[in-house]
């Protein structure tokens, strides 16, 4: 009975290795990738480093807008939530996102403000196109406050930056894809 004991560990940490392989194979250099807390970035390489005496394997993942390259140990990577790039489906749900009702809530605004940021943080597209919708100011409608162009600025731009990656055009063109949806809305 005790060997059998002993044979059941080795199973669970067998399976457990490909897992580990696998999270390694997602992404690769080249890839474009979305790093929250900064938007679309693209890997140029992965490297290995020492850091405090222990070897790591890192994404190098640079983000040209912002000229800024970060580094990510490998093992980390999906636990801070990089992911690739979102597929046609959910940018094409994320536009249709920008056609709907502004949806504001009654709460004081450094309550409001502080949920959009975290929306765009986020990473999700479609929460960022939320943002971008409740922040959006058509021609009639009162003036922006300076922190609520920020919010909106800063999430149209990562919103933009990504349609773009995934459709293979510019920003500019994207950004004009994204507030040509909203004025959709509007009309």
């Amino acid at each position: 009975m005790t060997t059998a004991k002993t044979q059941t560990p080795p199973a669970p940490v067998a399976k457990k290795t490909p897992a580990n392989s696998n999270k390694k194979l997602d992404f690769k250099a080249n890839d474009h990738v979305v790093y929250p807390t900064h938007g679309v970035g693209k890997i140029t390489k992965v490297e290995e480093q020492e850091v405090a005496g222990i070897k790591m394997e890192l994404f190098v993942i640079t983000f040209d807008k912002d000229k800024m390259t970060l580094r990510v140990p490998v093992a980390k990577a999906k636990s801070v939530g990089m992911r690739k790039l979102s597929s046609p489906d959910v940018v094409a749900n994320a536009l249709n996102t920008l056609k709907g009702r502004a949806r504001v809530k009654r709460t004081m605004w450094s309550r409001r403000a502080q949920e959009y940021e975290a929306k765009i943080n986020s990473g999700d597209l479609v929460s960022i196109a939320e943002v971008v919708r409740d922040l959006h100011r058509a021609g009639g409608q009162p003036e922006q406050s300076y922190s609520e162009r920020q919010l909106y600025e800063a999430a149209l731009a990562r919103m933009a930056r990504e349609v773009a990656a995934v459709e293979k055009t510019d920003e500019p063109t994207a950004v004009k894809r994204v507030e040509g949806m909203l004025l959709k809305k509007a009309a």
